[in-house]
């Protein structure tokens, strides 16, 4: 019984870091990209990840185990890595045609289809129906943290432009939720750092494809000093972040961690009430206080 409680407590504690640590990444990702394209601020900071993940691999020593690996680890490293690119240029895609506050919804509620997707998929069906109305809280409070705000200024243009948006906000979302499914089905039998290390590798040209692409290649000699600065630091928090959210759904509940990591929002609130001095409107502050019942609740019941 002791054994299993602590086992529990060691995926929850992984999942709790992993938030934490992407609740740094946005914080420094803010500082980091002041004047600074996003696009090659996501490519720079892949770099770093990549080599943060891989001194972690060569510290704890789990290198020589790639060549035991299976071709089916293999295969499910490799989608996962490749749903996390398709997912970043879906959600850019959608933001260059549409209005952040109608594509960042759609892109939060890949939290709930990962849930579901889990419970079909992975058998997670344990409290299926507890599970199932607490991830609708989860929802609800996602979609009240969105401040939806009319802009006179925009003149209507956003319905001039139409839903071109809205099948990219949708694949973002779906391809979200499938880098958690398949770098779980991945990561079985395979060292966690290790893991992230090898579909990193995945993710990393992707990244710079969406730079060369776009032709921003030349901007690089042009990032500030100072934001490259954060971007590094973003980078290391982003990798232990992926580190400690690939060894949470390796021995945790995928239904539950996925939960957990969307609770990084706590970590921007405080920064945004301490540094910033933003408050929370009634109806946000309503929201988070949804997702963090709905999201304590599903942990309760691992």
């Amino acid at each position: 019984m002791l054994k299993g409680r602590g086992r529990v407590m060691g995926w929850v504690a992984a999942a709790v870091l992993s938030a934490f640590f992407a609740g740094v990444v946005s914080v420094l990702a803010k500082l980091g990209i002041q004047r600074t394209d996003s696009d090659v601020a996501t490519a720079i900071r892949t770099t770093v990840v990549l080599a943060f993940a891989w001194l972690v691999v060569a510290v704890v020593g789990s290198a020589p185990t790639m060549s035991a690996l299976t071709p089916r680890s293999w295969v499910f490293l490799g989608l996962s890595g490749l749903a996390t690119g398709a997912s970043w240029i879906c959600y850019f895609r959608a933001l260059s045609l549409g209005d952040v506050n109608r594509v960042v919804p759609i892109d939060k509620s890949s939290a709930v289809l990962a849930t579901l997707l889990a419970i079909a998929l992975l058998g997670e069906t344990a409290h299926l129906a507890a599970k199932l109305v607490c991830t609708a809280v989860i929802l609800l409070g996602t979609l009240l943290m969105i401040e939806r705000r009319e802009d006179a200024a925009d003149g209507g243009r956003e319905g001039r432009r139409g839903l071109g948006w809205l099948p990219y906000a949708i694949l973002a979302a779906v391809f979200a939720a499938l880098t958690s499914i398949l770098g779980r089905v991945g990561i079985e039998g395979v060292e966690s750092n290790l893991g992230t290390a090898l579909r990193t590798c995945v993710v990393l040209p992707m990244s710079w494809a969406i730079v060369l692409l776009r032709g921003k290649l030349g901007e690089l000699r042009s990032v500030d000093r100072r934001e490259l600065g954060f971007l590094l630091l973003s980078g290391v928090a982003t990798g232990a972040s992926w580190l400690c959210y690939y060894r949470a759904i390796q021995t945790g509940v995928v239904s539950v961690v996925v939960q957990i990591d969307k609770l990084s929002i706590l970590v921007s609130v405080a920064f945004a009430w301490l540094v910033l001095r933003e408050t929370l409107t009634r109806r946000a502050a309503l929201g988070l206080a949804l997702m963090v019942a709905g999201t304590v609740a599903m942990t309760l019941l691992a």
